[in-house]
């Protein structure tokens, strides 16, 4: 009776690890797109507004990556009615959950930092005197390359993808600091941590699920 008891647990388990490993692959599967659409958005945008902050304004500019999170958002939906369809799992929530906080932290960065440029916030409102004028506050952008980094490198361990964890890492860490490098090249630099973390893997992971 005990032996049975055992194999009837091993056997679970083994199901249970089967069940994560289906829903890891197929994930996976469909998350090139995704990846790949996101990471042209963002590329597009940050390019668009480097044009138009150095020709034509600002840095009020800025509020167009709210447009980008419409477009992109839109163009999500529609890829998601074509993707293969997944049973919700803790894979799928734990993924989502990780992108909506780096969204919700990006995003209320992005937010604020635009409402400043538009001089509705005024800077000594959210920045002391002393970093007005400094490297930490005008590379932001370091910031936000860092946290794309960490959200995109435990999506790879979740799927366990070695592609999107490499790239998670190189986009991290090189957007973090060639930010500071080059504080006057920011969306580049944004666009490069695009293509590095989301557009590169993307393809890795589209063209291994064709084959």
């Amino acid at each position: 009776m005990e032996e049975k008891t055992n194999m009837t647990a091993e056997r679970s388990l083994e199901i249970i690890r089967e069940s994560i490993e289906r829903s890891q692959r197929t994930i996976a599967k469909n998350s090139g797109l995704p990846l790949m659409w996101w990471g042209a958005c963002v590329m597009v945008f940050a390019l668009l507004i480097e044009y138009l902050w150095k020709n034509h304004g600002g840095p009020a500019w800025h509020l167009l990556w709210f447009v980008m999170w419409v477009v992109g958002y839109i163009g999500n939906r529609v890829i998601d009615k074509k993707k293969e369809a997944v049973p919700t799992t803790f894979v799928g929530k734990t993924i989502g959950h990780v992108w909506g906080t780096f969204g919700i932290f990006c995003g209320g960065i992005g937010l604020i930092l635009g409402l400043i440029g538009c001089g509705v916030i005024p800077v000594k409102c959210v920045v002391p005197d002393i970093y007005v004028n400094s490297l930490l506050f005008m590379n932001i952008t370091s910031i936000i390359s860092l946290c794309f980094g960490i959200a995109s490198t435990i999506m790879g361990f979740v799927l366990q993808n070695r592609p999107i964890q490499v790239c998670g890492l190189i986009a991290g860490f090189g957007g973090f600091f060639a930010a500071l490098h080059f504080p006057m090249q920011q969306m580049y630099v944004m666009a490069a941590v695009a293509l590095i973390g989301l557009v590169i893997p993307g393809l890795i992971v589209h063209f291994q699920s064709k084959n």
